[in-house]
């Protein structure tokens, strides 16, 4: 062989040489980013876990968790500016009063034909509520998967057993717990000293909206393309609500009722879930929870919180984010998470429930009264407006609803005119 042969012999084995590491790296090293909003380094710790598990059994796939920051919408907005920019994680979890807006807006991607080609799938294994607003189209005659969903909670009644005992009254709970002896039962704590008071809730949509939804009424109407809260329900369950801090029997509207519930002076806190750990972990007296009191409705009423994986629209790996999201919400790591003992699974499997119920063990806390929340005979699922500016009109309800727990507006004149106000808001489709 010439030395010319030789010489292009030797290139070509040296060029295969590097050439081979490249076409692996590039076939095996697909990244994934994916974020949540942890409350705190436990649920960050737990995140993490259920990365690398994942991470760990998938090969040809390396997983980034990202813990996000804050729990009001900055966090939302956050998530909008990257995906404008092309900075976003693959996948991300949202609220899910927020998957309309970001569905509307382009900036997740439609799931409908990955979710139909895949074989394990089945929506039907998830609550209804949540994927029935997961699988709303925003175009006509286009089916439409927006995520999954990724747990689900719902409010109890976190109550302080010793101030119960001091007041010589019954635990919340049973058939007779109705307004009528939630009332009752708050304004007689309430008269156990300066600086206890009977009830605390805090200054947001579904607080206010437990109250007028347990009286009747409804934020929206059926097909969630108007407001729903012209009528003597709502008139009700203001009311109702505002009865409590005039006589000084709950925390004044707009502060914050966790600390003076956890510092072991309010004897009943209404709050979700995701309360739990930090109670069991700040609470030093004997506390429990119990179902939300029976409104004039007569049905045992609650809201069912849910918030749900969603794909970057601008992901370079859709079917991996596709694959990423399934098995975040597959029942070994709902398993994980819900161990925390801050939600509950968002399969409604009798394998999930039983899961659910077996955690916090130790904790002595009644699991049940969030199960049955969640299967209320009047329970609400928190909704997404594909038909209006849910923030906007958030905020028109709340400044009004403030009004009137203010002693500015009257429950009646509330009802009569909030709709009107807030028609501009609402987009129903053609």
């Amino acid at each position: 062989m010439s030395k010319r042969s030789l010489l292009i012999v030797l290139l070509a084995v040296f060029a295969l040489s590097i050439s081979i590491p490249l076409v692996s790296n590039a076939q095996e090293d697909i990244t994934l980013r994916w974020r949540t909003r942890p409350d705190n380094q436990a649920e960050i710790d737990v995140y993490t876990a259920a990365s690398q598990s994942i991470d760990e059994a998938w090969e040809g796939v390396s997983l980034q968790y990202e813990p996000g920051g804050s729990e009001s919408a900055s966090y939302q907005d956050v998530l909008v500016t990257e995906i404008e920019a092309g900075t976003a994680p693959d996948v991300f979890w949202i609220p899910g009063t927020d998957v309309a807006r970001f569905a509307k807006a382009g900036l997740i991607l439609n799931l409908a034909e990955l979710g139909a080609a895949d074989g394990d799938f089945s929506a039907e294994d998830f609550y209804a509520g949540p994927m029935g607003f997961l699988t709303t189209p925003v175009e006509a005659d286009v089916d439409a998967l927006w995520g999954l969903p990724r747990d689900v909670s719902a409010f109890a009644i976190y109550y302080n057993a010793d101030l119960f005992d001091e007041a010589g009254l019954a635990y919340p709970g049973g058939d007779d717990w109705t307004w009528e002896r939630f009332t009752e039962s708050a304004n007689a704590i309430n008269e156990l000293g300066d600086e206890i008071t009977g009830f605390g809730m805090n200054a947001w949509w579904a607080n206010w909206g437990y109250f007028i939804n347990a009286a009747g009424s409804s934020f929206f109407n059926e097909d969630f393309t108007s407001c729903g809260l012209n009528n003597e329900g709502t008139v009700a369950g203001l009311e109702a609500a505002k009865a409590l801090f005039d006589n000084g029997a709950a925390i004044p509207w707009g502060t914050d009722s966790e600390p003076p519930f956890l510092a072991g002076n309010v004897g009943m806190f209404m709050n979700g879930r995701w309360a739990t750990p930090g109670t069991i972990a700040n609470a030093s007296f004997n506390w429990n929870v119990a179902p939300l009191p029976i409104g004039p409705s007569g049905e045992a009423t609650n809201w069912l919180f849910w918030g749900a994986y969603v794909v970057n629209a601008n992901t370079a790996n859709p079917e991996a984010a596709w694959d990423l999201v399934t098995r975040l919400t597959s029942a070994e790591i709902q398993g994980q998470i819900a161990s925390l003992g801050a939600n509950i699974p968002s399969r409604a499997t009798q394998e999930a429930i039983d899961l659910f119920l077996g955690t916090l063990p130790d904790s002595g806390v009644n699991n049940q009264a969030f199960v049955d929340g969640t299967t209320s005979a009047d329970v609400r699922t928190e909704a997404p407006l594909f038909y209006g500016d849910w923030p906007a009109i958030d905020q028109a309800y709340g400044t009004a609803v403030t009004a009137v727990f203010n002693g500015e507006l009257g429950a009646q004149e509330f009802a009569d005119t909030i709709c009107d106000q807030v028609a501009p808001l609402f987009t129903p489709p053609m």
